[in-house]
Formats: structure tokens, C-alpha cells, sequence
């Protein structure tokens, strides 16, 4: 098995702890890797290069423009190993390589040259304020050291999507992966290097929640804190960080719905709503869960999804051919299969899947597509976040009831609609409680364009200038220009 060292000041070091944990592959079920078991004098270590680094070393002296070169190096370095930090992803996670490949060569590569272009763009503004003598302008100034703690579905995505803006404000970081998935960050740390970027810039903690995750919450050098994951863990890293008043971004779980409408063209709908949840085998915040279908196209609905997923069987995430992913982790996998089990006993009947299956040659742990009907709005499976290849259709009758369901949950990360009205679609659009509203598409994302969620789905935004904005504080300046 490979022995990673965590990495912090620029240096490989060894957990303070002297432990490791195993890190297994799901495809196999085997462990293939060792991982620092991290606490909080390692913590310590990682936010006090961090702040050297923001407020002595070069990075203090670094200006916007010469922020946005680096960022362009650091995103040709990622383009260069691509496939090998896809390798490692798929390994630790299960990420079909198809998936994970092509986007670090393409719009992952594209956040760090978005914001490297951006960097020197980010203006302040002149207040026509009413008092004489008197002259006020606003700045936009970074927080310093940011804690970032990523999800374990999407490791290289959640980081590189908090890295580049928060270091094109002026920021420096310490990462903190999932203990489920933190190979593929190291990985990262390691290629990132070929980029001269200052000691303590970037720095990763690995380990579990309560040991290093804490302690980076609780820090008082870490002045902001950018979380993805579920609700549970939002609500703790929030009300930790809330004994501070340490300002958040939270991205948290969905339960989005998929809105089918009459005049809707099924053969579009079918495989744009399948491929919106079953790749990633529904490891995704934003997976359409919920297809909420008109009435007269249910039965055709079920029937057409169900045959375009006939043969969409998990496999080895390293296989081109395979189109659904292995389930990331044992504990995730038995919890899955536990829910399904508690929607068959709530009486939802399942029409496609629902059960593990095991692929030849292979180990680990997978899931094949899952489709409930029969399910009513109050069940677990309409409600809860599973976070597994488990779809409910649930019919409507008109529009007003469709969106009555579709907000009818305490997320509001994603939704889609699928029609062929533009005009009704984006009267709808206005009435989702959603962050991302998606039209006869899914699943999309680019780094020009915000992503966040209403209500229990977080706040504050990744991507986009917001995104970049939200790693920065404004700043009100009055100049008197008389006695």
C-alpha cells in the first residue's frame, strides 16, 4: 500500500500522532492505501505557515496580477496530470475515470485560468455620499487563512472549486478532505508544486472530524470557513464556528426534483433524468431523486427509464465502458441499502434494482440503478437525502402541484424541468426554492456560473464572481478632505 504524509509550509510531514488510517477502493473492497491520522498539533502546524504566509512571506507582497499568473500555472500543471490524478480519484473514491479525467484536463483547468483572469478585476467603488468634505470608497480585501473541508463523493471537484478563488482574493488555505476520500488532495498537493507556489500557501490536513476537522474550526487564525457535505456536518462546523462569529460558505445535500411536464419530450427527459443521478451512482448533492412526472406520461415514464437503464449495470470505475459507479465507502453502501429496504417497508414499490450485485472479478461495492413508484410525498425516500442510485416518481396533475412537491423539502440545491414551453419553464424557474434551476438539461456546471443552495442546502456560493467574492471582505474607507 502507498503511506501518504499530510503537507504543510511547503514540506511532507508526518502526523504528530504517529497513525495512519487505510484508505480502501471501492471497487475492490481492499485497502490500497495509508492516510495521516492528523489532530490538532498537525492543524496547528498547517494555519500557523498559513498565516506566515499571508501576513510575512511573499504571498503578502504578491499583487492581483501576479496571483492570476500563478493561478494559470497551477491550472497548465493540473492539465499535465490529469490522468494521474484521475488514477489515484478512482482508486480512493470510485469516480469513474471518464467522469474525472476529461474534467481536469477541461473545466477544472478552466476555474484556475477563470480566475487567474479575474483576479486583477475585482473593483471597488466611489460612494456618492451627502456629507461636504468628505470622499468614501469601498475595498474588497481577503479574509487570510481560509479552512476548507471537502466531501468525499467529489474530492479534486469540491477543492479545486474553493482553491482557485479563494487564492485569486489573497487568500492562503488549509484543506481538510474527507477521512473517506483524501488521497486524490494529497495527490494534488504533490503535481501542484511543479507551480513555485509559496510555502504555507496551500497546506492539507487529513483525518477525522472530530480530531482535525474540529480543530481547524475552531482555530481563531482561520477567519472563514468553506464547507461541502451533508446537513449533519454543516450544522456542527457551523455552530462551532458561530462561538467566533467566523463567517461560512456552506454547501450542503439536495433532494432535487426532476419536473416532467405533459408536453414534455420523453425521449429527451428519460436519458437527460437518468443521467442526472445513476453515473455517479447518486453521489452528487445536486442528483435529480425526485422525478415528479404529469400524470398522463407516468406509466410510459417508468416504462421508458427503466428500459434505458436495463443495462446500465455498475462496473470497474477504470473501465471506459462502465456507466455506473461503485458505491464510495462500506458504511455509505450499507446505509444505502438499508433505505431502500425502509422504502420497500413503507410500502413504495421498487420496479428496477434494489439490490447489491457483485461484478465479476470484483469485490467492492455496488448498487445498480434503483426506480420506486408507488411513493407518496410524506416517505422517507421522497424526503430524505440517500445519496445512492435510488430515483422516486411521484405524478402530478398540474403545474401548481408540481411545484408544491418540488418544494416541498427542507433542501433546495437543484432542480430540473423538462418541457417544451420556454415561457411556462421559466415562470416555473422563478416559483423552484432552488440555487440551480436546469431547462431540458441537467447536471451542468462551469465555472463562470454560481452554485448554492436554499434553505438547508447552505449558503453563500462557489463559482462565478460571487463565488470569488465570497472570499473576500468589504471594506468602507472615508478620507476628509477639509477641517
Amino acid at each position: 500500500m502507498k503511506t501518504f504524509q499530510y503537507f504543510a509550509d511547503g514540506n511532507w510531514r508526518d502526523p504528530a500522532s504517529g497513525q495512519w488510517f487505510e484508505s480502501d477502493d471501492p471497487a475492490t473492497g481492499k485497502p490500497w492505501a495509508r492516510i495521516p491520522r492528523c489532530d490538532a498539533r498537525d492543524v496547528e502546524i498547517a494555519v500557523a505557515a498559513a498565516q506566515r504566509c499571508f501576513t510575512q512571506g511573499p504571498w503578502s507582497r504578491m499583487n492581483a496580477a501576479d496571483r492570476g499568473r500563478m493561478l494559470r500555472r497551477m491550472g497548465d500543471v493540473v492539465t499535465r496530470h490529469a490522468e494521474r490524478l484521475g488514477d489515484v480519484e478512482t482508486t480512493d473514491n470510485g469516480k469513474r475515470r471518464r467522469d474525472i479525467v476529461p474534467a481536469l484536463q477541461g473545466w477544472l483547468t478552466d476555474s484556475f485560468h477563470y480566475y487567474a483572469g479575474l483576479a486583477d478585476k475585482i473593483e471597488g467603488a466611489v460612494i456618492p455620499v451627502d456629507a461636504p468634505g468628505l470622499f468614501n470608497y469601498t475595498r474588497h480585501e481577503p479574509f487570510g487563512v481560509c479552512g476548507c473541508i471537502t466531501a468525499w463523493n467529489s474530492p479534486l471537484v469540491i477543492a479545486i472549486w474553493k482553491m482557485a478563488p479563494a487564492l485569486a482574493a489573497g487568500n492562503t488555505l488549509v484543506i481538510k478532505p474527507s477521512e473517506h476520500a483524501s488521497a486524490s488532495t494529497l495527490a494534488l498537493m504533490e503535481v501542484l508544486q511543479e507551480a513555485d507556489l509559496p510555502p504555507g500557501l496551500l497546506n492539507v490536513v487529513t483525518g477525522f472530524g472530530d480530531e482535525a476537522g474540529c480543530a481547524l474550526v475552531e482555530h481563531p487564525d482561520v477567519r472563514l470557513l468553506s464547507f461541502t457535505g451533508g446537513v449533519a456536518g454543516g450544522r456542527q462546523v457551523a455552530e462551532l464556528a458561530a462561538r467566533q462569529v467566523k463567517p461560512l460558505i456552506l454547501e450542503l445535500g439536495g433532494k432535487s426534483p426532476q419536473i416532467v411536464l405533459r408536453d414534455a419530450d420523453l425521449d429527451l427527459a428519460v436519458p437527460g433524468i437518468a443521467g442526472g443521478i445513476f453515473p455517479p451512482a447518486g453521489q452528487s448533492c445536486i442528483a435529480g431523486s425526485r422525478a415528479l412526472v404529469h400524470r398522463s406520461l407516468h406509466d410510459r415514464f417508468v416504462e421508458a427509464l427503466c428500459s434505458h437503464l436495463a443495462d446500465a449495470l455498475p462496473g470497474d470505475p477504470r473501465d471506459p465502458a462502465t456507466q455506473v459507479a461503485p458505491i464510495a465507502n462500506r458504511p455509505h453502501f450499507e446505509r444505502v441499502l438499508r433505505d431502500i429496504e425502509g422504502a420497500r417497508a413503507e410500502g413504495a414499490r421498487c420496479v428496477l434494482g434494489g439490490k447489491a450485485v457483485h461484478p465479476e472479478g470484483l469485490g467492492g461495492w455496488f448498487i445498480p440503478p434503483t426506480v420506486f413508484t408507488g411513493v407518496t410525498p410524506d416517505m422517507d425516500i421522497t424526503r430524505k437525502e440517500i445519496f445512492g442510485p435510488v430515483m422516486a416518481v411521484l405524478p402530478f396533475d398540474d403545474e401548481e402541484e408540481a411545484l408544491r412537491l418540488a418544494n416541498d423539502t427542507p433542501y433546495g440545491l437543484a432542480a430540473g424541468i423538462w418541457t417544451a414551453d420556454a415561457v411556462r419553464a421559466m415562470r416555473m424557474a422563478e416559483k423552484l426554492e432552488a440555487g440551480t434551476v436546469y431547462i431540458n438539461n441537467y447536471f451542468n456546471a462551469t465555472p463562470q456560473s454560481p452554485v448554492g443552495g436554499y434553505k438547508q442546502s447552505g449558503y453563500g456560493r462557489e463559482n462565478g464572481i460571487e463565488g470569488m467574492k465570497a472570499f473576500m471582505q468589504t471594506k468602507s474607507v472615508w478620507l476628509g478632505m477639509a477641517p
